[in-house]
């Protein structure tokens, strides 16, 4: 379809008004395409030509709403680093509608109701995180939103020490519930028959089979706590960390959401903290599924009113197992076992692996690309040359070595499984600055190369086989701010 085929629908006005603002968003001075998504595109039926237009630049900016849409943006509340606040909401999103079941959204479409202190924008730096990271996660099978384009704009905001160029992201979802939306609900003067209208929407758009289900609102609890389990193993599993797991970026949809100062892992370090505000390291890399948990728990507790509490909280002790389950299935794939021939599914050796990799001080990814392509045990250069230092690996392969023996486990059998889930590329901060410095200049070439290369991990991309190696050491595991 042509951009101005597309229709979007709006379906959250049945809500009471409080719950939301309907506004119009805030244009951008001079916006200029930066780039924009064909697999998104595709998603809403939407032609590539389109989005060469200017009129799809307006759309993005907001100088033009396409039939249907009635902008709106949600209130929330949320735990912020485990601290109750009752009032957030969209600060600089503003919600246009939905088509194909997508919800479109554009960040950093200026001031609402709910900015506080915020200027409602986006920078160009954000944005460009944002774009690329929900797509390469994506591409690695993990439950995320989508982006289907990014502006940039001669209007300019003061983020940290500087003045810089304001952006938009136009973001999809198929929902952007969240649970410190129903934290709000809770508060409200009617809040079971808010809390009740906001479960069937949620179960209308992520849990549709549940809708004439008996006990649909724990059993709604209940998939989101398996769907929980899953996305966390899948974080730990390729080192991804988000930076901040407050109940309002937490997604009753099962997805990863509000991408800021997250990080894919460099080097291996188990209490990785990748957003500089996190002093404590509630938000490390071996507290996530501890946080989600905590979250899911303060969502049990959401539901009192509709739900039966005791229920729900019988259920939670699932959620950790659920968790090791998979995340010890999938580490199995990055190895190339079979974790059904391991009667503790090779806990043992994936526990000693963690612990090597960290002492080796090697990059974490790289690590497993490399293994997905060694030749023979008799010759680990390829993969011990990257490592700081080489003996706990050498210390590991020899248990590893073992486990392959006893398994039967073959050099062309591991590498057929290794390679579905051992990715060349992983889009690393250092990767992300680089295209960040170039489009502040005004070329936006990488930031569509790294598109490609995000959407296509597995691939060769002869160009940038700079990024298929190591992170430099002076960019490993660098902390981030919010404003990231």
């Amino acid at each position: 379809m042509k951009l101005n085929e597309i229709k979007l629908e709006v379906d959250y006005f049945d809500f009471d008004k409080n719950l939301y603002q309907e506004l119009k968003p805030s244009p951008l001075t001079n916006p200029k395409l930066v780039s924009y998504n064909k697999q998104a595109c595709n998603l809403i039926g939407l032609d590539y030509e389109s989005c060469e237009t200017k009129e799809f630049l307006d759309f993005i900016n907001g100088s033009k709403l396409q039939e249907g849409s009635k902008p709106y943006s949600m209130v929330y509340a949320g735990h912020q680093f485990g601290y109750f606040v009752p009032k957030l909401g969209d600060g600089r999103a503003i919600n246009l509608g939905s088509v194909n079941d997508w919800h479109l959204q554009t960040k950093g479409s200026g001031l609402t109701r709910y900015s506080r202190q915020g200027d409602g924008r986006a920078v160009l730096r954000s944005s460009i995180r944002e774009y690329i990271m929900s797509e390469a996660m994506h591409s690695l099978g993990i439950a995320t939103t989508r982006a289907l384009a990014i502006i940039d704009s001669d209007t300019f905001a003061h983020r940290e020490w500087e003045e810089e160029s304001c952006s938009i992201v136009l973001r999809m979802s198929p929902s952007w519930i969240r649970i410190g939306t129903f934290e709000f609900f809770a508060n409200t003067k009617d809040s079971k028959k808010n809390l009740e209208q906001l479960a069937n929407y949620v179960i209308k758009q992520s849990y549709p089979s549940l809708q004439n289900e008996k006990n649909k609102y724990e059993k709604m609890f209940y998939s989101l706590v398996d769907r929980t389990a899953l996305l966390m193993a899948q974080w730990q599993t390729y080192g991804f960390m988000h930076g901040v797991m407050n109940t309002d970026n937490f997604s009753m949809a099962g997805l990863t959401i509000d991408y800021g100062p997250y990080a894919f892992m460099d080097y291996f370090e188990k209490n990785c903290i990748c957003n500089h505000t996190d002093v404590e390291g509630r938000y490390s890399y071996n507290n996530q599924p501890y946080v989600a948990r905590w979250n899911l728990i303060v969502l049990a507790h959401t539901l009192k009113e509709i739900c039966d509490v005791d229920k729900l909280l019988e259920y939670m002790k699932t959620f950790l197992p659920q968790h090791e389950n998979v995340y010890l299935e999938l580490m199995n794939k990055r190895l190339g076992l079979d974790a059904t021939k391991s009667g503790n599914s090779n806990l043992d050796l994936i526990l000693e692996l963690i612990g090597s990799l960290e002492s080796a001080k090697i990059d974490y990814n790289l690590f497993f690309y490399k293994l997905t392509y060694l030749e023979s045990f008799d010759d680990l250069s390829t993969i011990l040359n990257h490592a700081v230092f080489t003996e706990p690996l050498r210390n590991w392969f020899d248990s590893y070595k073992k486990v392959c023996e006893d398994q039967n486990s073959t050099i062309k059998q591991r590498n057929k499984i290794m390679k579905k889930v051992n990715p060349k590329y992983i889009i690393k901060n250092y990767m992300l600055q680089d295209a960040i410095t170039l489009a502040h200049e005004g070329d936006y070439s990488l930031v569509n190369d790294l598109l490609v290369i995000a959407q296509n991990p597995f691939a060769e991309h002869t160009k940038y086989e700079k990024y298929a190696t190591s992170t430099p050491v002076n960019l490993s595991n660098l902390q981030l701010s919010c404003s990231s």
